[in-house]
């Protein structure tokens, strides 16, 4: 089961290592991986996303809990949350495709943020299923280049993730 786990994390050297380093050690696999500082300069918020049944992302937890640089932390898949992910991707663009591949990414609710005279560089954010349907309807030869965020998170409601 896949399951996505928020962490409030201290913003210091060597904490991301230490977290990684966890799973590596024990051999999980982390699918993504996203952090950034928090509007607290001394935390960080790290989203990941990993598989496992519940026992073991329940052991993951505990063992994540253990560590001094982890505040808290919440499995997202255990109450109402949203999640996106953004995407750049770098497509070829010519007289026969440019207008199909435009219409194509605005339906998707995609943005065109760069337009060379043979390339397109679009922005697309919202589930990973949304961008995979993307990246399915466009033909394989043109597409140059994908970068992908991984999944980020918050909870709906009141709830949240803070000190």
């Amino acid at each position: 089961m896949r399951h996505v786990i928020s962490i409030l994390m201290e913003n210091e050297a060597g904490a991301l290592s230490r977290i990684s380093g966890l799973f590596t050690a024990r051999g999980y696999n982390i699918e993504s991986l996203t952090v950034a500082e928090t509007q607290d300069k001394t935390l960080s918020r790290m989203t990941l996303v990993t598989r496992g049944s519940d026992e073991v992302v329940e052991q993951i937890t505990k063992q994540l809990n253990k560590l001094i640089d982890v505040v808290k932390l919440n499995d997202l898949e255990e109450s109402p949350h949203i999640e996106r992910e953004l995407m750049l991707i770098k497509v070829k663009t010519n007289s026969n495709n440019r207008e199909e591949t435009k219409r194509t990414a605005e339906i998707f609710r995609g943005k065109i943020i760069d337009v060379t005279t043979h390339t397109y560089v679009i922005e697309m954010t919202g589930a990973s299923d949304k961008l995979d349907a993307f990246l399915s309807v466009l033909e394989e030869d043109i597409i140059i280049e994908v970068v992908r965020s991984g999944a980020t998170g918050i909870s709906r409601g009141e709830k949240g993730l803070h000190l």
